[in-house]
């Protein structure tokens, strides 16, 4: 899957904080996520597998007590990496 990075995550916060993330920037690059494919809640990390706008799908992690958003996979397209 590959390494894991530290992103910056601008997210859509509604009726709760961070409730879904709107695009990233990894590297220097801005990926703008056109779905959310999959997302599913921890005890302390929320998980989103998101497909962006470079036709890649991607797996981020948002670590809510210490509000830190990381990048654990990149996936070729859906389905297999």
């Amino acid at each position: 899957m590959g390494e894991v990075k530290r992103v910056e995550v601008i997210c859509y916060s509604g009726y709760k904080a961070n409730e879904r993330p709107l695009y990233f920037v990894v590297d220097g690059e801005k990926k703008r996520i056109n779905n959310i494919v999959d997302r599913w809640y921890g005890l302390e990390h929320d998980y989103f597998k998101v497909a962006a706008d470079d036709g890649k799908v991607y797996l981020l992690k948002w670590h809510r007590a210490l509000d830190i958003w990381l990048m654990v996979g990149i996936f070729n397209r859906l389905g297999k990496h």
